[in-house]
């Protein structure tokens, strides 16, 4: 029998991070999670990849994890092109401006995974049982009881589900989802271009929606990141190399030349999906298995360490009970809110810059060459999209 103070189900991103938060501020954790042991992506970039924010870089640093990160594979990036393809419209900025070394980092997730359990290991207070996998969870009044498929069991004071976006515990304690079809489909693929990225994260907003380009360590190297229709997500997967290297270049208005793709091509649905309950007794929700959004502006993520940032802040600083329901309801009332905001957001910004209508166009322009004028609002703006 195992106990801990938290058990965390979901060993990704964020469930390590909180994991490693806890473990450092003295308060015992255990990790639950199916997936194996992280191992280090290859020469090959890894297709899945996250735009780390400055808030989320200076969360690694406090966990000693941004070392490893930056030793591995990271590109800083310095620039920003955000446009609309269909209109006049479009706005960059830069860190010399804002004063900054630099905007964020693209990161691979696998990365960031490797090196959070790198930094666990190290902790006593932290037990990581992966290739592991869970029967049943049932709760008393003061603790939380999971029984492994091995038939050992797990207690703790709190649970945590870290379980990713189709949460087998929310879905257990019938703890309900806002939940929206996007109507929209991603794909991710790696691309090499003619020219350098010269560390700028690009965005250009296409009738049938976004693509983003991300820089990569190898300065021709960037992670596209391209919503569209299901529709048009099949022709773009159905096309050979050429066809698609076409086609990715005529979107991005051939800004960095000729396009090679160099790894496979993989789609995969875009849901918004928001928990209405964050708690249930001793269990709580945390990052996908809350929220997820539209990855337009690359929040998912970040989004994900704030919530792990402030339960951590939460349980390392509370007085009495441990994991009080006074405690938990301000996590949930706290990070319910930014959760709010965000969707809001990338709602908007989704129907606003959609299809081909001429007043939208219109507006689209003026407002992205207002913002890219005025000095103060164009700060703002710069300072909301690099979580500043």
């Amino acid at each position: 029998m195992k106990q801990a103070q938290v058990c965390v189900v979901g060993g990704g991103c964020v469930g390590l991070t909180l994991a490693l938060g806890l473990a450092k501020a003295n308060i015992s954790v255990v990790v639950i999670d199916a997936a194996a042991k992280q191992v280090l992506p290859g020469a090959d970039y890894a297709l899945r990849v996250s735009a780390l924010s400055l808030a989320s870089q200076a969360l690694f640093e406090s966990l000693n994890v941004w070392p490893e990160i930056i030793a591995q594979r990271a590109r800083a990036y310095t620039h920003m092109d955000v446009r609309d393809q269909d209109s006049f419209g479009k706005i960059a900025f830069n860190s010399t401006e804002l004063e900054l070394p630099h905007l964020g980092h693209i990161v691979e997730n696998d990365i960031i995974r490797y090196a959070l359990i790198k930094e666990l290991e190290k902790h006593s207070q932290a037990t990581l049982m992966l290739d592991t996998r869970y029967q049943q969870i049932h709760q008393s009044d003061n603790d939380v009881f999971i029984t492994l498929d091995s038939g050992e069991p797990v207690i703790a004071k709190l649970l945590v589900a870290a379980d990713g976006a189709n949460s087998a515990i929310r879905k257990q304690f019938n703890l309900p989802i806002t939940f929206k079809d996007y109507d929209h489909n991603a794909i991710v693929a790696t691309v090499k271009t003619a020219e350098v990225h010269n560390n700028t994260a690009r965005q250009i907003f296409l009738p049938s929606g976004p693509l983003a380009f991300l820089p990569l360590p190898d300065e021709h190297s960037h992670s596209i990141v391209w919503s569209t229709t299901p529709e048009h997500c099949q022709q773009l997967l159905a096309m050979d190399n050429t066809q698609f290297n076409k086609a990715v270049m005529a979107a991005l208005d051939g800004q960095c030349g000729l396009c090679d793709v160099q790894s496979e091509r993989v789609a995969f649905p875009l849901k918004m999906r928001y928990a209405q309950k964050w708690l249930s007794g001793k269990v709580i929700l945390m990052g996908d298995a809350a929220h997820t959004i539209h990855p337009l502006a690359g929040l998912g993520m970040n989004l994900g360490l704030k919530d792990a940032a402030y339960l951590t802040q939460l349980l390392s600083s509370q007085q009495g009970e441990f994991a009080n329901e006074r405690l938990l309801r301000d996590y949930e009332r706290t990070r319910k809110l930014d959760a709010q905001k965000h969707i809001a957001m990338m709602q908007g910004l989704k129907e606003l810059f959609a299809g081909t209508n001429p007043i939208k166009k219109l507006v689209r322009g003026v407002g992205l060459t207002m913002v890219d004028n005025l000095g103060p609002i164009k700060q703002l703006f710069a300072k909301q999209a690099i979580g500043k």
